[in-house]
């Protein structure tokens, strides 16, 4: 299950040891640099520039809307501010309908952008275009769309094929719309992120097949 969007100063930016230690005119020229960074990422957050949203819009087509609560993710413009290049795979550790229950509490910090059930039904909890705390990475969490699966690491059962092929066609879609590879470079598990303590989607989750499914899915995505 994913993990809160971690180290940031009180403004969201991550601060380094080294920018820190340096002073005097360096450090001056770096936050003038910074700033100019941070207006042309987020020049549509200006007085009348933010862009129209739909609430409850979805990006994965057939899938169900289920709001996670706002505590859980952070707005952006993705891809124009962040450059989507990671799909990311959770399992829960538990139900759907926990999942669900999870990402929608404000004091749970985290949630992903979708949720696969067993029988292949998916939620869209957080737009694309939006940062979800899923990964426990900064970095990660804003270059990335996770997916959760319901099920646990060491029940190899609950992985249906129903889940399989559902969850196969939304990262079809998701690397469709960004330009993602369709490889394990680019398809990633939450275990594989770096600084993660979680070991998701654990040791029986199929790849070989996963990816099988992905390249075949893609083939009808338009």
């Amino acid at each position: 299950m994913g993990s809160k969007d971690r180290g940031s100063d009180g403004s969201g930016r991550r601060v380094g040891r080294r920018a820190v230690l340096l002073g005097g005119g360096a450090a001056v020229v770096g936050v003038a640099a910074l700033a100019r960074d941070d207006l042309a990422r987020f020049w549509w957050r200006l007085p009348g520039m933010e862009k129209k949203r739909v609430d409850g819009e979805l990006d994965h087509k057939g899938s169900e809307w289920a709001a996670a609560a706002r505590a859980n993710w952070r707005r952006a413009d993705r891809p124009d501010d962040y450059r989507i290049d990671r799909v990311v795979i959770h399992v829960v550790q538990g139900s759907y309908a926990t999942a669900l229950k999870v990402f929608k509490n404000p004091g749970h910090g985290a949630a992903a952008h979708y949720v696969v059930r067993k029988d292949g039904h998916v939620a869209q909890m957080i737009r694309e275009l939006d940062v979800a705390f899923h990964a426990g990475n900064r970095d990660m969490n804003e270059r990335s769309v996770g997916i959760e699966h319901e099920g646990f690491v060491d029940r190899p059962q609950g992985f249906t094929a129903a889940m399989y092929a559902s969850s196969a066609r939304l990262t079809a879609g998701i690397c469709a719309r960004y330009g993602i590879p369709v490889d394990r470079e680019h398809i990633i598990g939450h275990v594989e992120v770096e600084g993660t303590d979680h070991t998701d989607p654990g040791p029986h989750w199929d790849w070989d097949r996963y990816l099988r499914l992905v390249r075949e899915a893609s083939k009808t995505v338009t």
